[in-house]
């Protein structure tokens, strides 16, 4: 049975997580708008570029698979990235070679993040990352 605690532990790990996971973001996109961005802009990027994703990857899917077959599924995953650099060129008010910027240099910042979380707290983002 979920009790209101376990609701609440819940949502407080989640915004955790959501910050942890915005601050390569944000680091990234610093770098990128040279200066220019903030950290709620990196976290409105966060959650927009995973829900655009998210929403992207299963709606293309769902069609392409029917037109293409096991194809479809690679399609749905190049155009929900291409959604997720989009929502990054709109937050960072980029083009789209700094979004590919951002997007790289965060995906190298997470990494580095991971391995210190590791070694730290014995934790990583996401669960199954484990570069030891």
């Amino acid at each position: 049975m979920v009790t209101l605690l376990d609701l609440v532990v819940l949502l407080v790990a989640l915004v955790v997580l959501w910050i942890v996971v915005s601050l390569p973001v944000y680091a990234a996109a610093k770098l990128v708008t040279k200066g220019k961005a903030t950290i709620g802009e990196a976290m409105a990027a966060t959650l927009g570029g995973a829900v655009i994703y998210f929403v992207v990857l299963v709606v293309v899917d769902f069609f392409a698979s029917a037109l293409f077959g096991h194809l479809g599924f690679v399609l749905a995953f190049l155009l929900a990235f291409v959604a997720w650099l989009a929502v990054y060129k709109s937050v960072f008010e980029t083009n789209w070679l700094g979004a590919v910027g951002i997007a790289i240099l965060a995906a190298i910042l997470i990494i580095i993040l991971n391995v210190f979380l590791v070694a730290l707290f014995g934790v990583a983002i996401p669960a199954f990352f484990h570069p030891f």
